[in-house]
């Protein structure tokens, strides 16, 4: 088996143009786009359609998008692809439906109408090209002729046999033979070709209405769901534009989607960060316990109060204040584990990333997810496309911000990142891996603004993860580090798979030559010209 945790390479260097991603056959798409003198949205819409044929556990059609995007000369544009839950989905419609305490990612409630389609819809309409056909034709041929399953991706994909045994359509295209495909196979998905090729020729309007509506509607209906034919006609431009919200990190601008994406939780890390020392000469026990700590006290928030756009009015300026911050920072003890609590108030999974940045200098930093593996493991064999979980994240507590109500968007986990120098795009970046992503955002900034440190080597170090109670590391943390977090109080829970997987490309102020890097956690890299 690959030796996820162990693998090294160093930054690609490319002069013109560069395109990052977790697969290589995605990063192929969008370099033939770039190529070609496509944008570098073009290249970043190739490069996601193609990985949502050939990583179906991480991502699809069937799930949501972020973007940010940053042109060369102007302001950095956000980009809101996420879905939102049915009409009928009123907490006591759920409650009627036998859901108790949380959604299970299980059933047609966890499904809320995918917003991918109608954000890339939005993003080629705004700064595309070329024709979606020309964008789509790598992912269509993958789809309907076969493409071969890369070792991680079979490796995510046998993790997830039982999962996808619990829907017939799902087993029958996925688990061909009753097992997951191997390394070096080959797989076709005819139907999504089809689809694909529809939303090419005629854009939204074939996903979101007339005969695929109709399929993924009666799909969902069928199995339980609140789901109408109407709810999808009202999401075909339901993505938006926003302003980004951001914060300076040691001179840094990190600029990020707004709730309800998780991307606050990350500047609210960093800004925490920001009254310590974890620079070179720090021990790595110091550098791993602040940010543990950081990380529990930005996700004890994000989880308590981030919710759709219209109830998260005013929450990143409140909580990205110096009095929030300089509370949170003064409840870190740099000796000892604690446990987090709101600044001010009472007490109360899975993703591709691409990075492309063009010949002009325009960036993008593009996310894509059916947030748990194979989302839902619901499938529509109308269509191929596999259904989200994303409506899992919301909550059952009548009084919640983020509770389940009709047309909402849920709390997000998947956020795309970009860093500015002087006001110019200093990196492209994102980090995969659920609920991770802001925790490993922070991370990977530190390490690079701190210590100085090139993209592929931050990206590839070691990494931990304070969450749900336990402090989570990858086995190259050394065990003396490890003693010593033990000793400060952190329950350590040892990874058996890699935590998350990312992508950067920095671009050098003063010679333009783009240093790109992709994880070796995962199968993609980091191609330009």
């Amino acid at each position: 088996m690959f030796d996820f945790f162990s693998a090294r390479r160093p930054s690609t260097l490319a002069r013109d143009a560069m395109v990052a991603t977790s697969h290589p056959l995605a990063t192929a798409a969008g370099l033939d786009i770039l190529s070609a003198g496509g944008s570098a949205v073009d290249a970043a819409l190739a490069a996601s359609v193609t990985q949502c044929v050939v990583e179906p556990a991480m991502t699809g059609i069937g799930g949501d998008c972020f973007v940010l995007y940053a042109p060369k000369d102007g302001p950095v544009q956000a980009l809101n692809g996420s879905g939102r839950s049915p009409a009928a989905a009123t907490l006591e419609a759920m409650r009627g439906a036998g859901v108790g305490d949380a959604i299970s990612r299980t059933t047609p409630h966890a499904v809320t109408i995918p917003g991918a389609v109608s954000a890339w819809c939005a993003l080629h309409a705004a700064h595309g090209t070329m024709p979606l056909e020309r964008l789509f034709a790598r992912a269509i041929s993958y789809a309907r002729d076969g493409y071969p399953v890369t070792p991680r991706v079979a490796a995510d994909w046998a993790v997830h046999t039982d999962h996808l045994k619990g829907d017939d359509g799902a087993a029958a295209l996925f688990l061909p033979g009753g097992h997951a495909p191997s390394t070096g196979a080959l797989h076709r998905q005819p139907q999504l070709a089809e689809t694909l090729s529809a939303i090419a020729a005629h854009g939204a309007s074939a996903f979101y209405e007339g005969d695929a509506a109709a399929s993924m509607a009666g799909r969902l209906s069928a199995l339980g769901g609140l789901h109408t034919e109407e709810d999808f006609h009202d999401a075909r431009d339901q993505a938006f534009w926003t302003d980004p919200i951001s914060a300076e990190y040691h001179g840094t601008e990190i600029l990020e989607c707004p709730p309800n994406g998780q991307g606050l939780a990350a500047l609210m890390i960093l800004r925490i960060l920001e009254g310590f020392d974890i620079g070179p000469d720090v021990p790595l026990a110091d550098r791993i316990h602040l940010h543990a700590e950081a990380t529990k006290l930005a996700y004890h928030h994000r989880d308590a109060l981030i919710s759709d756009p219209a109830t998260s009015a005013g929450l990143a300026e409140t909580l990205l204040s110096d009095a929030a911050i300089d509370a949170l920072r003064a409840r870190i003890d740099p000796a000892r584990a604690g446990k987090p609590a709101l600044w001010d108030e009472p007490e109360h999974e899975d993703t591709v990333y691409i990075t492309v940045v063009d010949a002009e200098g325009n960036a993008v930093s593009f996310i894509n997810s059916l947030f748990h593996g194979f989302g839902s493991g619901l499938f529509d064999p109308g269509t191929g496309v596999m259904f989200q979980s994303r409506g899992s994240s919301f909550r059952m507590i009548e009084d919640h911000p983020n509770v389940i109500a009709p047309h909402r968007r849920p709390m997000h986990t998947i956020i795309p990142a970009i860093a500015r120098r002087d006001g110019r795009t200093w990196m492209s970046f994102g980090v995969m891996g659920g609920d991770y992503q802001a925790a490993g955002q922070a991370a990977l900034v530190s390490a690079m603004v701190d210590r100085g440190i090139d993209p592929q080597t931050a990206m590839d170090e070691p990494r931990s993860f304070a969450f749900a109670g336990a402090l989570q590391i990858e086995p190259g943390v050394p065990g003396d580090v490890r003693a010593e977090l033990e000793r400060r109080g952190h329950k350590l829970d040892v990874a058996t798979s890699p935590i998350g997987g990312s992508q950067a490309i920095c671009i050098d102020p003063e010679t333009g030559v783009r240093m790109g890097g992709s994880d070796t956690r995962k199968d993609g890299s980091a191609l330009g010209f």
